[in-house]
């Protein structure tokens, strides 16, 4: 659990990364993709990583004016870009991609230190992002309609879609950019501006991104507004919700947050995609390969510390195999390297503030006084490598499944043990016995579990995984969720068309005006 890290060197490390990404000392409030505005606004915000809580950066924050600006931009712009044939915008697109492959070692560190979750998992994220702009270069050109045949004659009918409009994204800090690529590479091509609002608890890495953007537009000669940042707070993401000028809003976060966007988006009829909290278990049947369950299992525990939506929260265990995973998983537990993210030894670093050190803690102690059994973990670590106060250790808890605090989503490492015996009917039961639907995994060899797992029947999130555990979704596949997941979909498959305006056409290329339905209507009569 030791920091092998030399700071000094680090320090100039982190410098010599921000200097290549444009983070300044104090950094503008806004930009419009290729101007930069708000330098000089009251109300700013510093940015301090949970690594080791060294102030990084100042932000300005956005003001309503501010905002306004940027809407009013992207507006102008969106008249522009929806002209650029599908492809070329799909071109854009793809010099996003090479540009986020030069850049992707210094981004990736910057994630890290900002964030706090390793470096691998940093860079894991910038790979992410080049990975969703090669699937949108090759969406560019497969943007298609349908056609149906008309009971009119010589009527055509056919379907096609439309760009929308401006896009806004309110990004979570757990994700500071892989998940607003997953939006803004999607409704570039399909011809939509955006415009990001990103956590105000990760803003660096979205200024360091709207850099990289800046270098793809300037040398494309495209005008502002394509790509647009608002740093802000709750209040920019309010007035966001609420613009009707702003057709779809895509927000990532908690449940909570979500039923506020979507009744204020609602409201006005628009559209919103949300991607909600989670509450994802693993079922480890009497037939599962623990040596791949356990390595699954801890990956989606304490990955990012448990700062996931995909995370995993709950292990319901066949009562014949139950004991032997729970003594291999408090064996790994009691050695997980725990450090610096950007030290190559660490496998946990820190919480992303001391408000989740706090729920971290509090969600302990309350599931104690339901009934459960603390295992393993649940300290805040001390000392000089741990100075911030947000390490933890992760913690392991027997638990039934109906308890108030597993029924919650709580937003840290921690891991509740849930018994089950009989068939594998009454683990899925409790799988789904939660108000949240977004990933879900079975480790089994036997073939009628895992179907059944996968059946209609089976599984209600919107992520099933066969041997293969919670975290880690490809880009190809749609992401999302049910229940208070919010339902929406995003990433690969044809998430697509979210951004898009559907409309239906018919042609009648002959010289009669015959009515659907064969209805008689002839007034030259």
């Amino acid at each position: 659990m030791k920091q092998t890290i030399d700071q000094l060197p680090l320090q100039q490390e982190i410098a010599t990364v921000l200097k290549q990404l444009g983070i300044k000392e104090s950094n503008p409030a806004y930009s419009t993709g290729l101007k930069w505005g708000g330098s000089n606004n009251k109300t700013t915000r510093d940015i301090y990583s949970p690594a080791d809580g060294n102030l990084i950066a100042t932000v300005n924050m956005a003001t309503a004016k501010d905002y306004e600006q940027v809407i009013t931009t992207a507006q102008e712009a969106f008249k522009t870009w929806r002209k650029v044939p599908a492809p070329k915008r799909g071109e854009i697109v793809r010099q996003v991609g090479e540009k986020l492959r030069e850049h992707k070692e210094a981004l990736g560190k910057l994630v890290s230190y900002e964030m706090g979750k390793i470096l691998q998992e940093g860079l894991g994220e910038v790979q992410e992002m080049i990975d969703i702009c090669d699937f949108a270069v090759g969406l560019s050109r497969q943007l298609h309609g349908f056609t149906m045949h008309s009971e009119r004659p010589q009527h055509r009918m056919y379907e096609q879609y439309h760009p929308l409009g401006i896009v806004g994204v309110i990004s979570a800090f757990n994700f500071p950019v892989a998940v607003w690529s997953w939006n803004a590479m999607l409704a570039a091509v399909c011809g939509d501006v955006i415009v990001w609002k990103p956590s105000e608890k990760t803003p660096l890495t979205a200024i360091a991104c709207q850099h990289i953007l800046r270098e793809v537009l300037a040398e494309n000669e495209l005008p502002e507004g394509i790509f647009n940042l608002v740093i802000g707070d709750a209040e920019i993401g309010s007035l966001m919700s609420k613009d009707t000028r702003v057709p779809l809003v895509s927000a990532t976060g908690s449940t909570r947050m979500g039923k506020k966007v979507g009744e204020a988006v609602g409201a006005r009829l628009g559209r919103s995609l949300l991607e909600l909290g989670g509450n994802n278990a693993i079922i480890v049947t009497e037939n599962a390969d623990l040596e791949m369950a356990l390595r699954a299992i801890v990956f989606g525990a304490v990955g990012t510390c448990g700062q996931r939506c995909t995370s995993t929260r709950r292990i319901i265990v066949h009562d014949t195999v139950y004991d032997q995973l729970k003594e291999r998983l408090l064996k790994v537990y009691d050695n997980l390297p725990i450090g610096h993210p950007l030290d190559s030894t660490t496998l946990v670093g820190p919480l992303i503030d001391k408000d989740a050190v706090n729920a971290f803690t509090n969600a302990l102690q309350e599931v104690q006084q339901e009934g459960g059994t603390l295992l393993i973990g649940g300290e805040i670590l001390s000392g000089e490598n741990y100075k911030t106060g947000t390490y933890v250790t992760p913690a392991i808890v027997e638990a039934e499944n109906h308890f108030e605090m597993v029924q919650e989503e709580t937003f840290a490492p921690i891991l509740y043990l849930i018994r089950y015996s009989g068939d594998v009917e009454n683990a899925i039961e409790l799988q789904n016995g939660v108000k949240q639907g977004l990933s879900s995994s079975i480790f089994s060899t036997n073939l009628l579990e895992t179907e059944a797992f996968l059946s209609h029947w089976g599984s209600d999130c919107g992520i099933a995984n066969v041997n293969i555990g919670t975290s880690g979704a490809e880009i190809g596949g749609a992401f999302g969720g049910e229940k208070d997941t919010g339902g929406g979909r995003e990433s690969g498959s044809d998430a697509w068309r979210i951004y898009m305006r559907r409309q239906t056409n018919t042609i009648n290329y002959s010289r009669e005006m015959p009515l659907a339905q064969g209805i008689k209507f002839d007034i030259m009569d």
